[in-house]
């Protein structure tokens, strides 16, 4: 295979889901506790890339290809937002689970998802549907990062009907992330809350590592947020100031989780070209490079792929 037809999604479709088998016979029996089930070590800190799927990035094949040279200049992850519309001057949005799709298929080691997915304005029984075929089709390699969502930037939520209430849509965000945890144990879900049904339907296959690794992002200084991500695997704060308001979400954290020692991640989005020592000492895991969404581009996002994961 010639190397433009590897960086190509059409041509390798095969390897992924042939791994994703390799990797569930693995973890036959492993239990869906997120304290058991296996985990790589984390050694030092992760680099991603953090793309908005607008302009020209709306094109699914694009986003491939990109991520299929970001793993081989060395990048650990790709994460797309998840958006239906953006304020003006954007008008091209991509569907970021048909980008993540693509995205599986051209590369073999790289951490991705959406980050983050309002899963208040989606339905929950879809989402576990959607969730696990996209992590058999990487082999296990899929985060779904979780959030309220905004209407700020594009009407999103108003303009299409959706629950405007951040309160109302925080208690849909939980209930919909119950109802994701139970369909991914491959037990019969059985839930009947204020926001949604699912009367006795069984989700198989599981994840090939049983579970989908879930981060949820939050505001610093939200305790309700925090709570929420201390029973998950990850968070994602937005709209971080400096390296001490990190230090004190980490401690936060680690005081309310039940399994302290069992792996956790927390991510961080930094501009290009930004120093990320100063947050992995203060307890990040991974640093995510973002793009300005009014003004990202294609070869703006090469360019700093080239540059290389700046990792301390």
């Amino acid at each position: 295979m010639t190397d433009h037809m590897a960086n190509d999604p059409r041509h390798a479709a095969a390897g992924p889901r042939a791994r994703g088998a390799e990797a569930a016979a693995r973890c036959v029996g492993a239990g869906s506790d997120p304290a058991h089930r296996p985990q790589p070590a984390i050694t030092r800190l992760q680099s991603a890339l953090w793309v908005p799927p607008f302009g020209d990035l709306a094109d699914p094949v694009r986003v491939a290809r990109l991520a299929a040279e970001a793993e081989e200049a060395g990048w650990h992850g790709v994460f797309v937002w998840d958006h239906l519309c953006w304020r003006a001057p954007v008008r091209q949005v991509a569907d970021p689970w048909i980008a993540l799709a693509a995205v599986a298929t051209a590369t073999e080691r790289l951490r991705m998802g959406p980050m983050v997915t309002p899963l208040a304005r989606r339905r929950p029984a879809k989402v576990a549907r959607e969730t696990v075929t996209l992590d058999w089709l990487s082999g296990g390699r899929l985060t779904l990062g979780v959030g309220l969502g905004s209407d700020r930037f594009g009407r999103e939520l108003s303009a299409t009907g959706e629950q405007l209430d951040d309160r109302r849509r925080g208690q849909m965000l939980d209930e919909a992330l119950e109802i994701l945890t139970a369909a991914w144990s491959g037990q019969s879900v059985n839930h009947h809350g204020e926001h949604y049904t699912v009367d006795g339907v069984q989700f198989l296959p599981r994840p090939v590592r049983q579970r989908v690794p879930v981060w949820v992002a939050g505001f610093p200084g939200k305790v309700r947020p925090l709570r929420r991500a201390a029973r998950y695997d990850g968070f994602f704060p937005v709209n971080l100031e400096h390296p001490d308001q990190l230090a004190e979400i980490a401690a936060t954290i680690t005081g309310l989780r039940q399994h302290a020692t069992a792996p956790y991640d927390i991510a961080v989005a930094l501009p290009p070209g930004a120093d990320p020592a100063p947050y992995s000492k203060a307890g990040a895991t991974w640093w995510l490079a973002e793009f300005e969404p009014e003004a990202v581009s294609l070869d703006q996002v090469r360019g700093v792929l080239r540059d290389g994961p700046a990792v301390p």
